[in-house]
């Protein structure tokens, strides 16, 4: 999700990082400058932490198909993104763990507080300002913006950039960004829901949606065929996994897990599945 779109990082030492946490616990009273010396190795040595053992926490806005959201009959989440975290848990040698749906605008702070998510994925767009609050995988997947419009509407970019015209948008995205950037005009308006956004052009209520091209892509050729493309907006974006910046042995073992994901075909599956074709 924009705000600028495209991809993303992974895995750390569980073996030796366990050993060294034994051996730390186990120094008595009269350790020596060579224990210290050890004893500070072991700490360095620490690796990842995670919110539970065993687990990978994962916060997303989950209502942004095809990249995660949920399944009507198992409520469980689904999604490009979903495959992809779920992929790089399992070579992590751990099992993802979904947290109840957010608000985008809310992930990269929840990241950045700690305590409730290891990792947040959602189309989140690598961007300069949000690396000023928390690290990023390598980029997982690049995209672009596009502007939709209602089917027949004669509407473009620049007869957009009007004050009597509506322009919907995810709030916190990249869309969001743009809208504000190059239609200074329009009044932008930022909503929680896409699927809601994109109802309010089909009625006519906004005269625009700006979005991630593969949302809109995706969603016209599921639920709204009588909306179209106007214009892809190539902002060169490219989509990263947000991690703590107090956890960097974290983000090292999720970029281990995306290049091993890259080079064993399994990143190939999931586009293939999701997109009909590698991106």
């Amino acid at each position: 999700m924009q705000m600028n779109m495209n991809r993303r990082e992974f895995l750390a030492a569980f073996g030796t990082v366990a050993a060294g946490a034994v051996l730390a616990g186990c120094g008595n009273s009269n350790a020596t400058s060579a224990d210290s010396s050890s004893d500070a190795k072991s700490d360095e040595k620490k690796g990842m932490t995670l919110i539970e053992d065993g687990k990978l926490t994962v916060v997303a806005e989950l209502g942004f198909a095809p990249f995660e959201y949920m399944d009507e009959k198992t409520g469980e989440p689904v999604g490009f993104d979903v495959d992809v975290i779920n992929a790089v848990a399992e070579k992590m040698g751990l099992a993802a763990s979904y947290l109840p749906n957010q608000k985008f605008d809310t992930l990269v702070p929840i990241i950045k507080q700690g305590g409730k998510a290891d990792v947040s994925i959602a189309a989140i767009t690598i961007t300069d300002e949000r690396m000023e609050s928390v690290d990023f995988s390598e980029p997982y997947l690049d995209s672009n913006q596009a502007i939709v419009v209602a089917k027949g509407s004669s509407e473009t970019e620049e007869t957009l950039n009007d004050a009597s015209k509506q322009v919907v948008c995810q709030g916190g995205t990249t869309g969001d960004e743009w809208i504000g950037e190059n239609l200074p005009d329009a009044v932008r308006v930022p909503v929680d829901d896409v699927t809601a956004a994109l109802t309010g052009v089909q009625t006519g209520l906004y005269q625009a949606m700006v979005v991630d091209l593969p949302v809109a892509s995706y969603m016209l050729a599921q639920s709204f065929s009588d909306l179209q493309i106007v214009k892809e907006i190539p902002t060169g974006e490219q989509y990263g996994i947000a991690v703590s910046k107090d956890n960097p042995e974290l983000t090292q073992a999720v970029n281990k897990a995306l290049e091993d994901m890259k080079s064993d075909g399994t990143m190939k599956e999931i586009e293939t599945k999701w997109f009909g074709s590698e991106i």
